[in-house]
């Protein structure tokens, strides 16, 4: 999402240009690169059994542990750089995606992986209407499919069933969508 900030929408940012390799290095290895030696870290420990995680009760101590560090990457860059409001903005809404997310887990299976794609295709559709550009209406587009691709492999693989893979679809979107419209359209 913060690569679609910088490089699809650079309009919708003010982070100056030499800084987003720096910014998007930070992000990347403070939300990606830190819970997944975590994950590691919880699998070498057997708190969990699978990397996959293919059971309810153990995505909850992962998903946890993700959301306690998407927290920290947003508090960071909001009291300490707050160089930019939407992307603080887009690692908010990412942050109560995932405790919500979290939460949900607690009681019922939910798709993380369709709950990534809904949030980015909301943020990308009010981009669109936005900034209304071309090259933005085709990544929407791009967006879609890879969903609907995403989506139905987590059927193929037996992850998910259809009503998970929709309510973590729905879930994303619908944090993304009204927030980011309230945002930058009205």
């Amino acid at each position: 999402m913060v690569v679609t900030l910088f490089y699809m929408v650079p309009e919708a940012t003010v982070v100056p240009n030499g800084a987003k390799w720096a910014v998007l290095l930070l992000i990347s290895f403070s939300t990606f690169m830190v819970p997944l030696l975590g994950l590691v870290g919880l699998r070498f420990s057997e708190v969990i059994n699978s990397l996959q995680l293919p059971e309810r009760k153990e995505r909850i101590y992962p998903f946890a542990l993700v959301s306690v560090f998407y927290s920290m990457t947003l508090a960071f860059f909001y009291w300490k750089l707050n160089i930019d409001q939407l992307l603080i903005v887009t690692l908010g809404l990412v942050t109560i995606s995932l405790i919500l997310l979290t939460l949900i887990t607690i009681f019922w299976k939910i798709s993380a992986h369709q709950t990534a794609m809904g949030g980015w295709l909301a943020i990308v559709s009010v981009l669109s209407i936005r900034f209304n550009s071309e090259p933005l209406f085709y990544y929407f587009l791009l967006i879609i499919v890879l969903s609907g691709l995403i989506g139905t492999a987590r059927l193929y693989l037996n992850a998910h069933r259809p009503s998970e893979v929709y309510a973590g679809f729905i879930l994303g979107f619908g944090i993304c969508f009204p927030v980011y419209y309230h945002l930058l359209v009205k």
